[in-house]
């Protein structure tokens, strides 16, 4: 006999055995229910009260379901809002939105008021930048004997107030010479080689720059050395 053969006759005979084992746990409650008679008196007590249980069950089922029902229609409704409230609430609501544009509309216009009194001024600032520079020419000009003239005096004084009052307006000479070469404040027209200067370092300045509140106005024509 192969174990293959063995194998499923020993299964088939445990199944057997359990069909068996369970049928006779089925049948020992029965057999227990029939030896144990019920009086007549009490079979019809307990059908009268099982029925009256019944009842009871039936009647609190129904009441229970109508609960529900009721709560649910009488909080369910939402409250109908009054015709004079509704108008408030949309009005309140266009003012809202209309508040809401005028403070966006007034932010656009104080920036772009910010940015053409800026452009007009820059605009301003570089047509005076050419006197300043021919007030530094003619003074530099000036041999030093005839510095103490009345009339040299009075040009540098008015350069003086010329060059303050453009500084309490926001512009400011750019430092060159000296300074490491910068190509956002500085223009290089020229190289040099000079052993006593560092790398890329500002040996002259041809022009000055200027710049306004932070804005260059102006890039210095500089020579760079190394």
């Amino acid at each position: 006999m192969s174990k293959e053969k063995i194998v499923k006759e020993a299964v088939e005979e445990a199944k057997a055995k359990a069909a068996e084992e369970a049928a006779k746990e089925d049948a020992q409650p029965d057999a227990a229910a029939a030896e144990e008679p019920l009086d007549e008196q009490d079979a019809q007590t307990g059908g009268k009260a099982g029925l009256e249980e019944e009842a009871d069950i039936e009647g609190k089922d129904e009441g229970s379901s109508d609960t529900p029902s009721k709560e649910k229609k009488k909080f369910g409704r939402k409250p109908k809002k009054d015709k004079k409230d509704e108008k408030i609430e949309d009005l309140t609501d266009r003012l809202t939105r209309q508040m809401a544009e005028f403070d966006n509309f007034r932010k656009r216009t104080d920036k772009e008021k910010s940015q053409m009194y800026e452009i007009g001024a820059k605009d301003i600032i570089e047509k005076i930048l050419p006197v300043v520079d021919n007030f530094e020419r003619g003074l530099a000009a000036v041999p030093e004997e005839e510095q103490s003239n009345p009339f040299a005096q009075g040009m540098e004084k008015i350069y003086k107030q010329l060059m303050t009052t453009l500084e309490e307006v926001g512009v400011k000479p750019i430092e060159a010479v000296g300074n490491e070469f910068d190509p956002d404040f500085h223009n290089a027209v020229m190289h040099v080689e000079d052993e006593e200067l560092g790398e890329n370092t500002v040996a002259e300045e041809f022009q000055k720059g200027y710049t306004y509140r932070d804005s260059v106005v102006r890039h210095s024509m500089v020579k760079v050395a190394n």
